[in-house]
């Protein structure tokens, strides 16, 4: 087996333990708020404090992830100009997609929805945020770092910085036109990394409508051995 010269350092755990019933109460009323979570493509203009972002994306950073090497990198976007960028190369991949790339069986899942190649909300939503997975680290020699489960590490981070923001009130939008390349270079972000997602978030515009929609039943996502 191989050997490392590094021991681990542990300290007490803590922990919040409830009773049963403060626990149903608190997974019960959770549930009821992810319920009202909905994806939004009407945002409104209205500022949001950096600091609830900050706050949100720290959330985020102390998600599980391989090896606890923690490969995700986030670039918060509020600058008009730099927003407005990101549109003008998102709508150009998405309209190649729309119209060359999109096989008919995906644009037939995606008619329920009502999405097609414009993206307003890239620059009307007062935030973007591009998630980045870092295929590998590197050390302030430069020593490339590898990373185990980067991929799942990255998404359980942008899960739970989804759950933040719905929780703090906020509108979210994932959005993943492909290819993203050009979020790394417009944000100016190194080779080891790779762009994951590109999250909107705002409040949503007053007259915001979302399309009607259900999830599926426990019995269709759940089993109990």
């Amino acid at each position: 087996m191989p050997t490392t010269s590094v021991k681990p350092v542990f300290q007490p755990l803590v922990f919040d333990e409830r009773s049963p019933e403060e626990m149903s109460a608190r997974a019960r009323e959770w549930l009821e708020q992810s319920k009202r979570r909905r994806t939004v493509r009407d945002f409104s203009s209205r500022p949001v404090p950096r600091e609830i972002i900050e706050n949100c994306l720290l959330t985020a950073g102390t998600a599980p992830s391989g090896a606890n090497l923690q490969p995700w990198q986030f670039v918060a976007v509020s600058d008009a100009t730099v927003k407005r960028r990101i549109r003008t190369e998102a709508e150009r991949e998405e309209r190649a997609f729309y119209k060359e790339r999109a096989p008919a069986e995906w644009l037939e899942a995606l008619a329920p929805l009502g999405t097609d190649a414009n993206k307003p909300f890239l620059e009307t939503a007062p935030w973007l945020i591009a998630v980045f997975q870092q295929r590998f680290g590197v050390t302030t020699e430069g020593r490339k770092v590898k990373h185990y489960y980067a991929t799942e590490s990255v998404g359980l981070a942008t899960g739970m910085l989804i759950a933040a923001l719905h929780n703090a009130g906020l509108a979210t939008l994932t959005h993943t036109p492909s290819p993203m390349g050009f979020l790394s270079s417009i944000l100016g972000r190194p080779r080891n990394e790779r762009p994951f997602l590109l999250l909107v978030v705002g409040y949503p515009a007053a007259d915001a409508r979302v399309p009607v929609i259900g999830k599926k039943s426990l019995d269709d996502i759940a089993q109990f051995i």
